[in-house]
């Protein structure tokens, strides 16, 4: 059986999704929107060369207006959508009308439960939509269950991930693969955790759970810290049913110090204030001065680091497990380390999607994904994939 597949939002992780649903999903069409209909037709001959086929077409599309994308989805049998996070909300509503299940690039844990929210309407179209897919959350989402079932009973699972340059270059040691505005949302406000078996919100940044974390040569030290969002909405899930919950980024020393100072001078606050008789945003300031001197170029190597850690019982012993992947940019298609691990989770997803492997209705990564075929999935795409055991 064939189907057809759509991506909304043809920039760098749409376009590797898009190549993903050519290539695994038994795809009659791949359909890249844009409203920039230059960059659906840039992503859909990027995929199509790698390919050899032309299986995916390009659509002007703005995401805005309601009718045209309900127009443009009524074909599609299930669709990643790779835009900005505030958008997806509305996206999902038009996806229930056009009866498309429904994946998405995620980032804000708020507009995710809002999205859950409409697992009624969802069921009743007959579609499945699983929100907040990508890197973490989403492939580390799928990761820690995976990690818990290898486990009879896990406890406690924590994880630890991030996406950096390869070769990180001063100042800033870090390159942006993505809206910066995702960006500072993670950075700034708190994150969702779970401690002593209860869900708890814990303030991003804080000096105390700043940790150093060995990872094994060339790669070596890096430094972790909490980050917002990572967790999605596992606390929620998992509250009473484990004692220990949480996730930290990953970044090459120097970022946390750095970014750290750019939070106490007031530089990711959101309320204007006065500047020369202009009131202005610090954070849209800051945002207008990183951004260009962050953003990565086209074919810049990277890294993409995903570690999760589950303890609990096997066999009726206190037994854990390490679930470790580590992803370099190909050189062969080109797609980076962020590209795959953020696109191809989204389109994994979205192929389990149309497949009728999840369930209907809106459902998060961790009750709607089977671990063990996520992990199928992602060694079937070449990802380096390791299990080892841990303390208990």
């Amino acid at each position: 059986m064939s189907y057809t597949y759509a991506v909304v939002g043809a920039g760098r992780q749409g376009t590797a999704a898009g190549y993903d649903m050519a290539r695994f999903g038994d795809a009659a069409e791949v359909r890249f929107a844009d409203a920039d209909v230059d960059a659906a037709r840039r992503a859909a001959g990027r995929v199509n060369g790698l390919l050899g086929s032309a299986v995916c077409s390009a659509h002007a599309v703005d995401v805005a207006d309601a009718a045209a994308l309900r127009a443009f989805l009524e074909p599609v049998d299930s669709f990643l959508s790779a835009v900005p996070y505030w958008l997806n909300p509305g996206i999902a509503r038009v996806a229930i009308e056009a009866r498309a299940s429904m994946t998405d690039l995620g980032g804000n844990t708020d507009l995710v439960r809002e999205q859950l929210a409409l697992s009624p309407l969802a069921e009743a179209a007959g579609i499945a939509m699983i929100p907040d897919c990508g890197q973490v959350p989403g492939m580390g989402t799928c990761l820690s269950t995976y990690a818990m079932s290898l486990l009879d009973e896990a406890d406690e699972v924590t994880f630890w991930d991030g996406g950096n340059p390869l070769h990180p270059v001063p100042p800033f040691d870090y390159t942006l693969t993505f809206n910066i505005a995702g960006l500072t949302n993670e950075y700034y406000g708190v994150a969702h955790f779970i401690r002593d078996g209860r869900r708890v919100e814990v303030p991003t940044f804080q000096v105390e759970d700043y940790e150093t974390v060995d990872f094994p040569e060339p790669i070596g030290r890096m430094e972790a810290f909490v980050a917002g969002g990572g967790t999605s909405t596992m606390p929620w899930t998992f509250e009473g049913r484990l004692t220990t919950l949480w996730n930290k980024t990953l970044r090459w020393p120097g970022h946390f110090a750095a970014w750290k100072a750019y939070m106490d001078a007031g530089l990711l606050e959101t309320e204007p204030v006065d500047v020369g008789g202009t009131r202005v945003v610090p954070r849209d300031v800051l945002h207008a001065l990183l951004d260009p001197k962050l953003r990565a170029a086209p074919g810049d190597p990277d890294l993409v680091i995903v570690r999760v850690l589950a303890r609990g019982r096997k066999d009726g012993r206190p037994a854990g497990v390490v679930v470790e992947l580590i992803d370099r940019m190909d050189p062969e298609t080109g797609f980076t380390a962020m590209e795959r691990t953020t696109g191809w989770d989204g389109s994994i997803k979205a192929i389990m999607n149309a497949r009728g492997i999840t369930p209907r209705g809106a459902v998060p990564a961790e009750l709607a994904v089977p671990p063990a075929l996520y992990a199928d999935a992602l060694r079937q795409r070449g990802f380096s994939l390791t299990v080892t055991p841990a303390e208990g």
